[in-house]
């Protein structure tokens, strides 16, 4: 019978349904639906949601654990933290151990990968760090193979290293007591101080610490600084940091602890921080800005011009190459392979680096030049790099000598008393005086002169034993035998400083540390009778009951301490005095190379990309 309408009753649905019962029915289908579609997004392993909603670079192969902690936040602060490399046991043990350890995690699981450390690369293929095959091409065991130790037994040169030793014990203690995880130690008023330029990370002393503790074997106190940063060392900051402090300091640090020890959480927050330093580089030239805010990620000006620091942005180049390495990351040394490129073709006036350039423009912004401060570590990176290049980076080497060429021949000075200085240099006309950050200088260019022209070879080792006196000077004719943080060579004065505001001494390393290169390359014992100088002035101007200080006028016996123990005091300082009185392979410069903050980088010895390997 044909359907029709039926008088006195309302019409049916298709499904011969009244129009209240079909709304109840699709309310109940819809919340079936719901249930359904909401149940595949909790099931934990759906391959389906792989497929749909992870970013492509996860989806490989094999990696479906990596995919699931993603989310975890654990996951998030260390950037799907690998499986640690096989870490040396402790100070003083070479070998790493052969087992690597695997890590569980309440919640979540980690499947077992091989010995090394993973991490994807922007490729999206993996890398491997073989830590075993880098330790196995060293040429020396890392703390020297103790045969000068044995020899010395009850010498006095076993007695000073010694008695550095507990500087070094005593200045951990201090920080440790009164400020463990601030920045560094007030020792007067026994608190610690954070500053600005860290961008509100912490712990500065403590990452510039670890390798000196490694290297003078104080295992506990090494044990205490590696907890601090597995537990207390967070990268989720948000001020304004300082580029090249970080970069020397925490990222320096980070890369020598991982070097040394083999211990993963090293490995990764390096390469998590150089990851926060990049927005520095968004210049039009690539030549980055002196700051960047970690939380906005921008760049800040510099100070002189709106420009940036000849030594900052020139003092990358060692530690960017590393991060490539560890990481795979091409991204690091393309920056600094950039900054590089700029700076070669940059027309330079007789040959010299002034020490400021506009990341805008590309131009020099004044015609200042020193090879103390805003200019010093650029030229020591060039020379360094060439070495830790294993002699390969001929490009760093040729500009390093064209510009110790320009400045030999315009900026160094024999004093009528016959010291030999470097000055400073402002369009042409001379300051005939020279910086503490400039006694560095003899160190480098006797580290240098091995790979000279023949001819110059002797010519350099000599330069660099009389810049070295010179700033030994500074430190005799003072009355605390401390050096000031400037000296002159005019009105019949030499170097001395002329006023109070370059009178004082803030425990700056750059004398010691040349007096440590001339006594590897001549074993003249001059330099360790300097050094010991150091270390009894050290002791008695300014050690503190809480610590050490720098003073503020090394011309008065009486000090007036500034109420600071700086990190690099114990990155660099002691360190480069424990390795003058040290066996010659203590970290022989035939495996290492340091950086500005005096943190050890391992020279390539591999002949291509150090450690790395891909995986067939």
């Amino acid at each position: 019978m044909p359907w029709r309408k039926v008088p006195g009753l309302a019409p049916a649905s298709l499904w011969g349904l009244r129009l209240p019962q079909k709304f109840l029915f699709l309310l109940f289908l819809s919340g079936l639906i719901t249930l359904c579609f909401g149940a595949l997004f909790l099931l934990p392993h759906s391959s389906r949601l792989k497929r749909l909603f992870l970013p492509p670079r996860i989806q490989q192969p094999g990696l479906e654990v990596v995919a699931d902690i993603a989310g975890h936040p654990l996951a998030r602060e260390q950037d799907l933290l690998p499986n640690p490399a096989p870490a040396a046991p402790a100070p003083g043990q070479d070998g790493p151990s052969s087992q690597s350890r695997v890590r569980r995690k309440k919640g979540w699981a980690r499947r077992v990968r091989p010995t090394g450390a993973r991490r994807l690369p922007d490729d999206g293929t993996r890398f491997s760090f073989d830590f075993n095959a880098f330790r196995s091409r060293l040429r020396h065991p890392v703390l020297g193979s103790g045969a000068e130790q044995q020899e010395e037994s009850g010498s006095p040169v076993r007695a000073q290293r010694e008695k550095i030793k507990e500087m070094m014990q005593f200045a951990w203690q201090s920080y440790k007591r009164y400020a463990m995880g601030r920045n560094e130690l007030r020792p007067l008023t026994r608190d610690g101080y954070e500053g600005s330029m860290f961008g509100g990370l912490s712990g500065a002393t403590i990452i510039d610490s670890l390798d000196t503790l490694y290297l003078m074997e104080l295992k506990e106190e090494f044990q205490e600084a590696k907890a601090w940063v597995e537990d207390s060392f967070h990268l989720n900051v948000s001020g304004e940091a300082s580029l090249f402090e970080v970069n020397i300091r925490y990222i320096g640090g980070l890369l020598s602890a991982f070097y040394l020890t083999g211990e993963e959480v090293f490995r990764v927050k390096a390469i998590q921080l150089g990851e926060k330093l990049l927005p520095a580089f968004k210049t039009p030239t690539g030549i980055p800005k002196s700051s960047v805010n970690f939380k906005s990620g921008s760049w800040g000006w510099a100070t002189a011009g709106s420009s940036s620091i000849l030594a900052e942005f020139g003092s990358l180049h060692l530690e960017f190459l590393h991060l490539t390495e560890l990481s795979g990351q091409q991204v690091f040394a393309k920056k600094v392979r950039n900054i590089r490129s700029v700076l070669r073709n940059l027309e330079k006036p007789f040959g010299l680096y002034p020490n400021f350039l506009s990341p805008v423009s590309g131009t020099w912004v004044q015609q200042h030049v020193s090879v103390g401060g805003l200019g010093d570590s650029f030229y020591e990176y060039l020379i360094k790099s060439w070495l830790m290049s294993a002699k390969t980076d001929v490009e760093a080497k040729t500009m390093y000598y064209e510009a110790l060429e320009a400045i030999e021949t315009y900026l160094l000075n024999v004093s009528p008393g016959g010291l030999t200085y470097i000055a400073e240099w402002r369009g042409g006309i001379l300051d005939h005086k020279m910086g503490h950050l400039a006694c560095f200088s003899g160190g480098m260019i006797a580290l240098g002169a091995e790979d000279a022209e023949e001819e110059k070879r002797n010519h350099y080792r000599e330069l660099a034993a009389e810049i070295t006196k010179t700033c030994h000077e500074s430190y005799a004719r003072s009355d605390t035998k401390l050096g000031p943080e400037a000296f002159w060579f005019n009105s019949g004065r030499e170097a001395v400083a002329t006023q109070l505001s370059e009178s004082y001494y803030i425990l700056r390393p750059e004398v010691v540390e040349s007096y440590m290169y001339l006594w590897r390359q001549t074993h003249n014992p001059i330099y360790r009778e300097w050094g010991w100088e150091v270390v009894t002035a050290l002791e008695k101007y300014c050690r503190t009951e809480a610590g050490f200080s720098g003073i503020q006028d090394v011309y008065s016996v009486v000090p007036s301490h500034d109420n600071k123990q700086q990190s690099f005091f114990l990155a660099e300082t002691l360190k480069y005095l424990y390795l003058l009185f040290s066996d010659d392979d203590v970290l022989s410069l035939e495996d290492w190379v340091f950086n500005t903050e005096a943190h050890p980088l391992p020279i390539n010895h591999s002949g291509s990309s150090a450690g790395a390997r891909r995986p067939r």
